[in-house]
């Protein structure tokens, strides 16, 4: 077997952000505030940056926790709950969340769900999101609805989107979507390039004894079609709560099975990539790439510029925490760009080292992927 691209070509491993001490720039004693957001030191002014030195220049603006699918990474089957609809922000209180944070020095943001393109009016959002100047406007979707709206987003502003497709099989596709069919995902992805969303990025969870024998054959399928794949571990943020250590795919597994077949290297990370979860791997006769996303098996958290907006309203500073503040209040409560910018600075503030997935105490947040914004 060809050596492993992990051991041989890898960049160099993701750090973990300094602890606390002299000439970190971090307080060594942490005053929490009742809600759990410390305020000691914060800047009032400069870059969006937290206790670990992290600038945060990503946004994550969810415009719905409503999905058309019951995929079993995310969603129950039966009695999933959604949102009263009257408590999900409108678009253009989500709109000046984005300006406030591109204010901020956000440079990036990608629009999320549930899936985004359920909600009506979701092409006009995207042209209002392009008028503010962000370097990077992107949208996750499961494909249902992508080859009917890929012309409008496109003509809005979208730069790009990346599409959930965890199964090559029609059959395993069904029974891991429980709802929906393969082959409009697939014709999606087409009609977003000749639309000129692209890249197009495919993303796929591998669950151990339901999909974890196509690691090899989604590889080929990025060969083919010059798609990004990007392997993603299955995260503790189900909604039916079957996640256990044991289902994970471990993200070294997945590189060195391929790497067997068509061998890999790394491809350092560079502009919009640089802060990005994903890691980027090429096939050494140069038919396309790979990504991984080991949030479980390799946390990336030392590089996290990442902040989220849930559907109803919610800001969180980590897919994996459990203290949240409410734009949401502060949008009707009558406050100003500056009320949003200084919770914005305090949510990013709060932010801890890491998630703890692997602590033995940790504690899955009560959000659902579905709920929080994929």
């Amino acid at each position: 077997m060809a050596g492993s691209p992990v051991a041989a070509t890898a960049p160099s491993p993701r750090v973990s952000p300094p602890g606390p001490g002299p000439g970190t720039g971090v307080p060594v004693a942490i005053r929490a505030r009742p809600d759990g957001f410390v305020v000691d030191d914060m800047p009032s002014t400069g870059p969006l940056v937290d206790r670990f030195g992290r600038v945060h220049r990503d946004l994550r603006l969810s415009v719905t926790d409503r999905c058309n699918l019951r995929c079993i990474h995310c969603l129950p089957d039966e009695d999933a709950s959604f949102h009263p609809r009257e408590q999900l922000l409108g678009y253009d209180d989500l709109a000046r969340v984005a300006e406030v944070a591109h204010r901020l020095g956000v440079t990036s943001v990608r629009v999320t769900g549930g899936e985004p393109l359920v909600r009506r009016g979701i092409a006009e959002f995207v042209a209002r999101l392009s008028t503010i100047g962000f370097e990077d406007l992107s949208l996750t979707t499961n494909g249902t609805e992508l080859t009917r709206l890929a012309p409008a987003l496109a003509a809005a502003g979208l730069h790009r989107v990346n599409v959930s497709c965890d199964s090559l099989q029609a059959d395993r596709f069904a029974r891991i979507r429980r709802r929906g069919e393969l082959s409009p995902v697939l014709a999606s992805m087409d009609a977003a390039e000749s639309a000129g969303l692209s890249p197009v990025k495919v993303n796929v969870v591998l669950i151990v004894g339901v999909n974890d024998d196509e690691a090899e054959s989604f590889a080929e399928f990025a060969r083919s079609t010059g798609r990004a794949v990007r392997f993603i571990e299955f995260m503790p943020l189900d909604g039916g709560g079957r996640w256990r250590p044991d289902l994970v795919v471990p993200t070294d597994e997945v590189l060195a099975r391929i790497h067997a077949r068509w061998p890999l290297e790394a491809v350092p990370p560079s502009g919009l990539d640089a802060s990005q979860p994903a890691e980027h791997y090429r096939f050494l006769d140069g038919k396309g790439e790979i990504g991984v996303i080991a949030s479980v098996t390799r946390p990336f958290c030392g590089t996290c510029d990442r902040l989220r907006v849930t559907a109803d309203g919610s800001l969180r500073n980590c897919l994996f925490a459990h203290n949240e503040l409410s734009v949401r209040k502060v949008l009707r409560g009558g406050g100003t760009d500056d009320d949003l910018a200084l919770m914005i600075r305090r949510a990013v503030w709060a932010k801890l080292p890491g998630h703890g997935i692997n602590d033995p105490a940790y504690l899955r947040p009560e959000r659902s992927m579905s709920m929080i914004g994929g």
